[in-house]
């Protein structure tokens, strides 16, 4: 059961039904179950996963919590056995079948396992060093494991917070609903719209690239930072429009990433925030420690790209190296990023305050574009071999690329998605202009709720509504 399947309109309700209905421990149990009848229409699998990952989270963080002594050892008994069990079932069997010489087991990871088995050790270590700061108890622990919304795809939670917001009493006031059925159509149109009418085109050029012809490469590469952006982000607004709705906040993962000006704040500010803020404070910090300099945090910054490739691999788009490769780039990228800080920083006062700022602004935007564009392709692609195929053929086609561009034959489809895209980056565009967007908030109210009717007449017009898993629930 997904956000977009007929099922969740009826479960929906029904979970909503029960926590107002319910106080205190009756509607944190009733909560649990939700979520975790929510996760089982994914299959016994899937329970039995989850169950492993949470059984080793709670017990690791209750003796964190109760003890003094082996804490240590506590904690890292307990994240190498979630990390193990990370390894067991997203790397083996691709590796035993690539070796060729070893037996498959038939174990997968399940939807949404990176994400929960994440949060678990996030959990455990926030636990070994601030053992009463959320001060929760077993069962609010198992919810913020199991919360239904952003078990599939995150965000990526942190008890402390979790905790705080569950304890207020459920009162959807008529704001909150409104808020909340905002973001859950937004979401539902950058998935069912967006990025499901995109990945059609971009499923097929990419099937058998070496038949694509440049120009299609090129389109269907384009048309894929799009999908993926809106087919992550689109599930990120539904959990937190969701969660509202039962008085639970979850963090903003997306801030328009692509109108990032550097390739840092698209990873740290902009795309996937809270896998960035974790990789920070779990693996980057604890790495640099106390140390100064660059010597040690160019290699841990590398680190933190590597691991990130590493998580993304084994499921997705098939297991490879294309994932490391992906994460290696956007590691090169922030490294010289660093190295031409000063150059950078003497760029932005020179033309701060002129009319060069804003081409200046653009400029930058489209160049850290184009480059995160580069990895996308590794990310996208099937095998390292496709993708570098992939960028051959439109390199070499890049000085014909204004002929190709007025031979090639667009079709109605092109234009149906550029319109998608054309919109998308134009909704998008306005907070980025502060005095345009205060405008537009002081308009009458019938123009907003005629704003949002249209925008619901858009989705049922043109959503693709075929139950289409959302793209990051497989890593």
């Amino acid at each position: 059961m997904l956000f977009t399947s007929p099922g969740f309109i009826l479960f929906l309700p029904l979970a909503l039904a029960g926590a107002v209905l319910l106080r205190g421990y009756a509607r944190l149990v009733w909560l649990i179950l939700a979520s975790l009848v929510y996760y089982g229409t994914h299959g016994s699998d899937s329970l039995a996963a989850f169950a492993a990952v949470a059984l080793v989270a709670l017990a690791a963080g209750r003796f964190l919590t109760t003890s003094t002594r082996f804490r240590s050892l506590a904690l890292w008994m307990g994240v190498a056995a979630i990390l193990g069990l990370m390894g067991l079932l997203k790397y083996y069997e691709p590796w035993a079948t690539a070796r060729g010489d070893l037996a498959t087991l038939g174990l997968t990871a399940p939807a949404g396992f990176s994400f929960y088995a994440f949060t678990a050790i996030a959990l455990i270590v926030d636990r070994y060093r601030a053992p009463l700061a959320a001060r929760a108890g077993p069962g609010q622990d198992l919810l913020f494991l199991a919360w239904f919304p952003k078990l599939l795809a995150g965000p990526l939670e942190r008890i402390t917070a979790f905790a705080t917001t569950l304890r207020r009493r459920l009162r959807p006031s008529p704001a909150v609903i409104v808020i909340s059925a905002q973001l859950i159509l937004w979401g539902l149109v950058k998935k069912v719209v967006i990025a499901d009418n995109l990945a059609p085109f971009v499923d097929r050029t990419y099937a058998i690239p070496a038949y694509a012809v440049p120009m299609e490469l090129v389109i269907a590469s384009y048309a894929f930072a799009f999908q993926i952006y809106c087919d992550f982000s689109g599930y990120t607004d539904m959990a937190r429009g969701i969660s509202r709705l039962f008085g639970i906040r979850l963090s903003e993962n997306f801030h328009r990433p692509y109108f990032s000006t550097s390739v840092s704040h698209f990873w740290s500010r902009r795309w996937h925030i809270t896998l960035s803020n974790w990789f920070r404070d779990y693996l980057y910090n604890p790495l640099i420690g106390n140390r100064k300099g660059q010597l040690i945090r160019y290699p841990a910054l590398m680190a933190v790209f590597l691991a990130s490739g590493l998580w993304h691999a084994g499921l997705g788009y098939g297991f490879g190296w294309g994932f490391l490769i992906w994460g290696a780039l956007n590691g090169l990228f922030v490294w010289a990023e660093r190295a031409l800080y000063h150059p950078r920083q003497w760029l932005t006062a020179r033309f701060s305050g002129s009319a060069w700022a804003r081409l200046h602004a653009i400029l930058a935007g489209l160049i850290v574009f184009h480059l995160i564009l580069v990895t996308w392709v590794f990310f996208r692609a099937g095998n390292i071999g496709d993708a570098m195929l992939i960028l051959r053929r439109i390199w070499a086609a890049l000085p014909e690329l204004p002929g190709l561009l007025a031979a090639y034959p667009f079709t109605a489809e092109h234009g149906f998605l550029a319109a998608l895209v054309a919109a998308l980056l134009l909704v998008e565009a306005v907070p980025e202009f502060p005095r345009f967007c205060r405008t537009l908030t002081r308009l009458p109210r019938w123009v907003h709720w005629a704003a949002w009717l249209a925008l619901a007449f858009i989705l049922l017009l043109f959503g693709r509504w075929s139950d289409t898993a959302f793209v990051y629930m497989q890593f």
